[in-house]
């Protein structure tokens, strides 16, 4: 296996931000793909991550590898890499080789763990309401509701997509209505509403680092999928359990 990237942003910045969920994951790499399907160990987020094949330089694979990686330590080494270095993977004897080449040509060698082999599945989720926005107004949304409480509601009525918040004394609303820079499609006559905690979402919401719009889908008491994805590159979806409202 020989995989060389010309911009190492894309998996440095997606490993950096899924890290901050997952500890230890399993990378599949197919012929497509090196792909990663991982929960948080609370089993509250699923984190289901695809770097391409055409995102790739070279992309040499004899056979559909698997690896299991500490996170964090690969994190580590992917923040060595320079924005105009190239970065090439290789395995070697149990081993992941990450090579950076530019005025220096710098190699770090990562131990492949023996993970928790339990395949994980994404969930087949029907979501009548998908909202389609730039990642700075969702972000910027949860930075705010996150000054009055630590869960947010997401409401979606025809015409409207509302974020909230309420604590003991204070209260946060945002609706963000359709326009240039958002798009909205509900099949659903009736209000839709669901709460999620803003620790999670803060962490996510940090695939902004790697695309400008972001696709948000949910359901009324149902998980959230938050979609990042840069064309021919890469897809960042993360799954996010709601929390169960205490009336």
């Amino acid at each position: 296996m020989r995989l060389t990237l010309t911009e190492p942003k894309y998996f440095r910045d997606s490993v950096s931000i899924i890290s901050e969920l997952v500890n230890e994951a399993r990378f599949r790499i197919t012929p497509n793909a090196v792909e990663l399907i991982a929960m948080d160990p609370a089993n509250v987020a699923m984190v289901v991550f695809k770097l391409l094949s055409s995102a790739f330089a070279e992309y040499d694979l004899d056979e559909e590898e698997s690896l299991g990686i500490n996170l964090i330590n690969l994190k580590q080494v992917l923040r060595r890499a320079k924005p105009t270095d190239i970065m090439t993977l290789e395995l070697d004897n149990g081993k992941l080789n990450i090579q950076f080449k530019g005025n220096s040509i710098r190699t770090f060698s990562l131990p492949i763990i023996e993970s928790e082999d339990k395949e994980q599945k994404v969930p087949e989720l029907v979501f009548p309401v998908q909202i389609k926005t730039t990642s700075t107004i969702l972000n910027e949304a949860i930075e705010d509701v996150d000054v009055v409480a630590d869960s947010v509601a997401f409401v979606a009525e025809p015409g409207v997509f509302i974020i909230k918040a309420e604590g003991d004394l204070s209260k946060a609303k945002i609706e963000i209505k359709p326009s240039e820079d958002t798009k909205m499609t509900m099949d659903a006559d009736e209000t839709l509403k669901a709460r999620y905690s803003i620790e999670y979402l803060k962490k996510m919401i940090n695939g902004s680092k790697l695309s400008d719009e972001v696709n948000i889908s949910f359901n009324k008491d149902y998980p959230l999928k938050l979609d990042y994805k840069v064309i021919d590159k890469l897809s960042l979806s993360f799954i996010l359990a709601p929390r169960v409202e205490n009336d």
